[in-house]
């Protein structure tokens, strides 16, 4: 299970932000010029991928409300949706085709709405997998069962290591688990949309759908199902140790366009009307902040702008 892997993403993050504000960023930069930046490379560990048709379960875990919960299955069924209009979110997806074995097709299934916090508000790893097994009974294709978490339900590990993880239980069946950072960690787990809690304390941008929380947590859905495809048993596609790896996406954290550095997304959209920053579009025109992902053609984060 790669349950560690945001933690990696922070430390990088921060390494990285360290070294370019260090006194000696001027001798850095000239050295740079003077050697060859390597290609990202995710090593192919043999292991089975997700491919064809995957339904993807939902469980509500908290008082989501209605609208918060159309923004998250508005960018699920934009996953494979037919539009494609410029930087689609479809077009976001179909990286994963270029990955050995082909295109992977999803489809929302079931959603399960738990307002009654039936386990408690504290969730242990054992727990979010429990609630995960409530997903996925009596489906027929394969599935990954997702855990959504609300803004006041605590889960060990998050904020402080993981913003959403993803496993398998026997090693066959995928489930993940974002939470809600909104109230408890907007700086560690819902940036650009916040500040971050260390690093350059620029202004942070306009979240596309209002909600700093649901927008952040498009961001880390985004992030983990790309992962679960791609290395769903911890032996597909990643770099570093299994069990901290760098994945599909976690492998090109912070960067959402063109030019992005430690700090700086990158160049993304602006909505004039509204202010919002976006760089991808989803059914019923929904618009939505999407992480760069590696793309094993070209061995380089993918971006849509």
């Amino acid at each position: 299970m790669a349950s560690n892997y945001h933690l990696a993403i922070w430390v990088s993050f921060f390494l990285t932000l360290s070294t370019l504000l260090s006194p000696c960023t001027a001798t850095t930069r000239k050295l740079s010029a003077l050697v060859q930046q390597q290609p990202l490379v995710l090593k192919y560990h043999r292991g089975p991928l997700l491919k064809g048709n995957l339904t993807v379960n939902l469980v509500w875990y908290g008082k989501f409300s209605p609208n918060q919960r159309s923004i998250l299955v508005d960018f699920l069924q934009s996953l494979s949706s037919l539009q494609s209009p410029p930087r689609s979110v479809s077009s976001w997806w179909q990286t994963t085709a270029t990955y050995i074995g082909g295109p992977c097709t999803v489809v929302v299934g079931s959603q399960i709405v738990d307002q009654s916090y039936s386990l408690g508000k504290t969730l242990t790893d054992q727990k979010l997998a429990t609630l995960a097994a409530k997903g996925s009974k009596g489906s027929k294709n394969a599935a990954i069962d997702v855990v959504l978490t609300d803004a006041d339900v605590a889960v060990d590990g998050f904020c402080m290591s993981r913003c959403a993880n993803h496993g398998s239980s026997g090693g066959r069946s995928a489930y993940a688990w974002v939470g809600n950072p909104g109230k408890q960690c907007p700086g560690q787990c819902a940036w650009p949309f916040h500040q971050p809690i260390y690093g350059p304390q620029t202004p942070p941008l306009v979240s596309p759908n209002g909600d700093v929380g649901i927008d952040g947590m498009i961001i880390n859905l985004a992030t983990v199902l790309a992962g679960t495809v791609t290395n769903p048993f911890d032996n597909g596609y990643f770099q570093g140790p299994a069990d901290g790896a760098l994945e599909a996406v976690s492998a090109c954290t912070g960067i959402f366009g063109k030019g992005a550095y430690p700090g700086y997304p990158g160049e993304v959209v602006l909505d004039k009307t509204t202010g919002a920053s976006y760089n991808a579009i989803g059914v019923r025109g929904r618009k939505y902040l999407l992480p760069a992902m590696w793309d094993p053609k070209t061995s380089t984060c993918k971006t849509l702008v």
